[in-house]
Parts: structure tokens; sequence; C-alpha cells
């Protein structure tokens, strides 16, 4: 089987090719035969007029790449793609924010449903934000907060204090990635007002809290999910005078295995996660117990994960599009 990949996704020319697991998944279905497509989210139109259902397209171009840093990619000429007629799969990998303008196309893509298929599936990555869906396993998570209000967070805080938990929280942007503008408040809350006023300037939804957890001194477990099944994990410790583990803001990975929680924990959303159509997602868990979050619009780590375990992420994510694709 040959298929025609479109891929939404970030330009070509910022990827770091030795990392990123975009890339890595255009490398491994370039591997397998099929033609890829490179085009920017921007680009999307939908014309209602166009005949019966409407006609979804991008201004795309037919892409190959390899992984020389520099020279990782060739592109030819630009021309309106018909996401129905001229694709088979189209590859939803663009970066957040996850704002207006990324659930709008969500939007148009989903209406490509039973004719071309879309990784991960539109409507799901719509209605699973990161640090949303994750509350449906809350079992499983530390205690959390959603608020905007200054004195609901404080009120948090003093019921960490009198559970034993210790005072100090951590504070992050509901719809941020990457490790990005995640903080740490002190239990005497020195920080707090301010923090809390700038999240309240910089975003209009609101925010979540948690405590924080020492054991992320020992690392923040990303483990990959394909279709439902665990493929693998890595260890992400935090970089010197940091406490985030992300890579993106100089965590590093080594090998790991799954604790017996965290087998449970992926075992309880792994249906849920298949019957959704999220085929390629990276759940965040703490100390081999804590769940943090569960990436479904464009998670990372494939390219370490494969690194230390000897595996193929990238194959074993393309024969579940393959399988999803056949089922169509």
């Amino acid at each position: 089987m040959t298929l025609r990949i479109a891929v939404q996704m970030d330009p070509l020319e910022t990827i770091n090719v030795v990392g990123d697991s975009s890339f890595a998944l255009m490398l491994a279905a370039q591997a397998r035969g099929h033609t890829l497509f490179h085009y920017d989210v921007r680009t999307l139109a939908f014309d209602a007029s166009y005949g019966a259902g409407g006609r979804l397209t991008c201004w795309g171009a037919p892409v190959t790449v390899q992984r020389v840093d520099g020279a990782h990619f060739t592109r030819g000429d630009y021309r309106l793609i018909d996401l129905v007629a001229d694709i088979d799969v189209v590859l939803m990998r663009q970066d957040p924010p996850f704002d207006l303008g990324y659930i709008t196309a969500t939007h148009l893509l989903e209406r490509l449903a039973g004719k071309t298929l879309v990784a991960n599936d539109p409507a799901s990555v719509r209605n699973a934000p990161e640090k949303v869906f994750v509350l449906d396993f809350a079992r499983f998570m530390p205690p959390t907060l959603i608020a905007r209000r200054i004195e609901d967070v404080r009120a948090f805080q003093e019921r960490q204090v009198a559970a034993g938990l210790g005072g100090d929280l951590v504070v992050k942007p509901l719809h941020g990635n990457g490790g990005k503008a995640v903080f740490r408040v002190p239990a005497d809350g020195s920080n707090l007002g301010a923090l809390v006023e700038m999240f309240q300037n910089a975003w209009v939804e609101p925010f979540m809290v948690q405590p924080f957890l020492p054991d992320v001194s020992e690392g923040d477990k990303r483990i990959v999910l394909v279709d439902g099944v665990v493929a693998g994990a890595i260890n992400r410790k935090p970089g010197a005078g940091e406490f985030r583990s992300n890579l993106a803001v100089g965590g590093s990975a080594e090998a790991t295995q799954l604790t017996s929680t965290e087998e449970e924990i992926c075992a309880a959303m792994g249906p849920e996660l298949k019957a959704r159509g999220l085929v390629f997602v990276g759940i965040d868990v703490i100390g081999g117990k804590w769940l943090t979050e569960i990436n479904v619009t464009s998670p990372t780590g494939i390219v370490a994960i494969d690194r230390f375990n000897g595996t193929d992420t990238g194959a074993l994510i393309w024969d579940a599009i393959e399988a999803r694709h056949a089922a169509m």
C-alpha cells in the first residue's frame, strides 16, 4: 500500500532533524514508499459552493526528506491540493498554541471524515486538550485545580499544606506546551499574586495549579501509546538549576521501564484513546505514579525512545495509520 500523505506542520526550515518526532514520522513514511506533501495550516480553505459537501484545499508542495542537517529536505512546486482527491492521509502535526486557529483547523479537517483519514482524529484532538482530557483519569493525578481567581489558588494551597503535601505549587498555562511558562510558587506564596496577574493578562482561559512534586528531580516519564498500546518510554530529567524536565528546555533523556502503576494507567486509558482515533499519544508521569498530561496535539519523544530501546516507533505509528486507512 502506498499513500499520499499531507503533513500539516510548522515550517520545515525550523525542524531539528536530530530529535523532531514529526520529521521522524516523515522519514518513516517515505521509507515505506509513501508520497509526502507539506502545507501550512494557515492555507486551509473550504469552499462550500464546490459540489456536494464542499471542497477542502491547502496550498502545499511535495517534499522529500533526509536526516542531513541543513539539507534535510527538498521541495517541489507549490500548488493547490484537494485534500480528498489528491490525499489519502492528513498528518496533523503543527505545534500548539491550542487557540482558535487550531480549533478552527480541526473543524475544517473534521469535514474529511469518511473520505481522507486524519491522524490524530481532529474532533478528538479538539475535545481532548492535554490538561483537560487528563481530568477523565483524575484518580491517577496529583491534586489539581483549574481556576483564575487568586482566592481559589490560596485556598487550594492551604488544603495541600493541611494534607501534608507541602505548600509549594506549580502553576502553568492550560494550553501551553514544551514546559513554557511553568512556574514554581514557594509555600509562602511570595510570588503568587504577580504570577496570577501575569496569567490573567496573558491568557483568557484559566490556568492549572498542582502541588510541586519533589519526585520530579528523579525525572518526568514520557510514555508513548500507539492506538492505545504502549510503544515505549523515556525518563526526562531536569537540567542543572531547573525543575522542568522537558527536553525543549534543557532536560536530558535516559532509558526507563514502566512501574506497575504506570502500566495500570496505560491499561485504563488505552481503549479510550483507540476509540477516539488518537493514534499517537504521549502521556507524562512523575514519580512512577502521578499522571500530569495526555499529549494528543503534537506529541514528541519517539526519537529518544527508539535510540534507547532499539525500537521503531515510527513504523508502529504507520502500521496503525495504514490499518485505519484500509478499514475506511
